[in-house]
């Protein structure tokens, strides 16, 4: 089976008529360019060039061959170029991203990737972080952006992507019973159970003293924030998606005896994965959520209502 080093010798010796000027041509000598030229006849079975005529021509076979390898070694050059020039990466990137995420910096990412590569087919999911991990580990995913989680042995890269403030939201209804009997008047509101900020918001509880807290599970952000605003319960949630229904007086931001563990987000991807092209994505989504804390930076100082009181057991 012949190579493309065969071919492309092949190729300049048709178009130039000389081994001595091919040979100048890929910086070679003249005996490699005959030697590539015989190992591609032997593969062939026939003759390609006729080597006594000045300039070398091409046989009939040569005439019918050189079409065919001219077409293969552009076909290389094309494929080489996706490589090359990453603005026209033109394939389907499968990413994975949480709720969170979606519902903030997101859209503005969309936008200037739609830029970067105008050529590029987005395929998302939105799930919460360990069924996500567990697509890429499948490798149903190209690209993540969730909390850490990667699955034992899978070789991957990944860069910090932004961190959310957690805070506990309540309907503005509830503060007057929240200041008389305290949160365990109201049952909280979380993700699913197989998210880390519902583990998260158990353990915080345990250390405020709730033994067995009454927490509904939802599996959506807004789910969690429309059943907060209607007054259903208390709301874990980050506090920058919520900012704006606590400016509008949907929602009250609780102040809590110490603060709820943030959110860590990063950008992971499978190392095998284009990489370079990975690298720059997963760089561009860092300015997008770098630009929108900086944006939101006012949503951590947001008013806070003083009514979590009455913290203690009670039988």
């Amino acid at each position: 089976m012949f190579d493309f080093k065969e071919l492309e010798a092949f190729v300049w010796v048709v178009r130039l008529g000389s081994f001595r000027k091919v040979a100048a041509r890929l910086h070679l000598t003249q005996p490699s360019i005959s030697d590539r030229i015989n190992r591609l006849e032997a593969a062939v079975g026939e003759s390609l060039l006729e080597r006594t005529a000045r300039p070398v021509q091409p046989t009939l076979r040569g005439r019918e061959f050189f079409e065919h390898a001219e077409r293969l070694l552009a076909g290389r050059e094309e494929a080489l170029r996706l490589f090359q020039n990453e603005e026209e990466f033109s394939g389907t990137l499968r990413l994975g991203i949480i709720e969170t995420i979606a519902h903030s910096w997101f859209p503005d990412f969309m936008r200037r990737l739609a830029e970067r590569y105008p050529q590029l087919t987005i395929e998302l999911t939105v799930d919460i972080s360990p069924l996500l991990h567990q697509c890429l580990a499948d490798n149903d995913f190209d690209m993540l952006f969730a909390m850490d989680g990667v699955a034992p042995g899978l070789c991957v890269e990944q860069v910090p992507l932004a961190t959310y403030e957690m805070g506990m939201f309540v309907a503005p209804q509830h503060i007057d019973t929240l200041r008389c009997n305290g949160p365990r008047a109201l049952p909280f509101i979380s993700f699913s159970r197989q998210a880390r900020p519902y583990g998260e918001l158990v353990a915080y509880l345990a250390e405020q003293g709730f033994d067995d807290p009454k927490i509904h599970c939802a599996s959506t952000l807004m789910t969690i924030a429309r059943m907060s605003i209607e007054g259903l319960g208390i709301g874990a949630l980050p506090v920058s998606t919520v900012a704006d229904s606590v400016k509008n007086g949907e929602l009250v931001q609780l102040d809590l005896p110490t603060p709820l563990p943030a959110m860590y987000y990063d950008a992971i991807w499978r190392t095998a994965s284009y990489p370079s092209f990975s690298r720059s994505v997963s760089q561009l989504a860092q300015e997008c959520a770098t630009r929108y804390i900086h944006e939101h930076a006012d949503d951590t100082a947001l008013p806070k209502v003083k009514a979590w009181a009455d913290t203690g057991n009670k039988n």
